[in-house]
């Protein structure tokens, strides 16, 4: 009986998300899509996605942000925005700790959620991970959107991994475009996001959810050779803080 209760109230506690999730769409949709016409007033939809989504959301599901900086980001810079990847709620959270204007690199498979993915295909750059145009286009986009200049997200590790593997390998991608742009990298470690709204349907609750913003990895002398050493260096910084007793 008491498992019974257990999982209704998890079932509960997924519903609410998606409706906190789609709410503030749909109660601000003419303004948003005004916002996602140009990409000059990106910046005026990353301040409302920030403020008026992700934070509802976040403190909506009872799940408090605290936040640790061993470094501040400079406004009007831009950065390579790195963090380990295990739940929806690293969207959210990601919002939360920049106040500098930023653009994700995500899943083109993302784009079908609906209403939520009408807005994703618009505003964020998505990867096919399949074509190699795509990775190219990818590229592109990246630079416009740093000549602009905005920072970018990318979670290194391509996607979710298995609930059991702590941190994932890291793919090239961000780091060759961090040195090939000359911009810092900054990774962040997100300690509490797979015990509150993991990926497992029966599983999660409200409670604090901890993000380490570490050091900045500088990218103004290294070259693409470095591109491995790099992506290990920041891997390890994520790595050491999860396994941290």
């Amino acid at each position: 009986m008491l498992g019974i209760i257990r999982n209704a109230g998890h079932v509960v506690y997924r519903v609410w998300f998606y409706i906190l999730v789609t709410v503030p769409i749909l109660l601000f949709f003419p303004i948003l899509l005004i916002f996602t016409i140009s990409e000059k007033t990106y910046p005026h939809f990353f301040w409302l996605a920030r403020n008026l989504w992700a934070r509802p959301i976040l403190y909506g599901m009872g799940c408090f942000p605290k936040i640790v900086r061993e470094q501040r980001m400079v406004r009007g810079k831009s950065y390579m925005l790195v963090a380990n990847h295990t739940s929806m709620l690293d969207i959210m959270l990601m919002l939360v700790i920049s106040r500098n204007p930023f653009v994700f690199v995500g899943k083109k498979e993302l784009e079908s959620i609906p209403i939520f993915g009408f807005f994703y295909k618009r505003v964020c750059i998505m990867v096919d991970r399949e074509n190699v145009r795509s990775r190219t286009r990818v590229y592109r986009r990246a630079q416009r959107r740093l000549d602009q200049g905005l920072s970018i997200c990318i979670f290194p590790e391509g996607g979710v991994p298995e609930e059991d593997i702590v941190l994932d390998k890291f793919k090239d991608g961000a780091f060759k475009m961090a040195i090939a742009h000359k911009i810092p990298v900054v990774p962040m470690t997100f300690l509490d996001n797979k015990k509150r709204f993991s990926f497992t349907f029966f599983s999660g609750g409200p409670g604090q959810i901890r993000a380490k913003v570490h050091e900045f990895f500088e990218t103004g002398i290294l070259s693409a050779s470095d591109t491995s050493t790099l992506r290990e260096e920041v891997r390890n910084v994520i790595l050491k803080e999860l396994t941290k007793k």
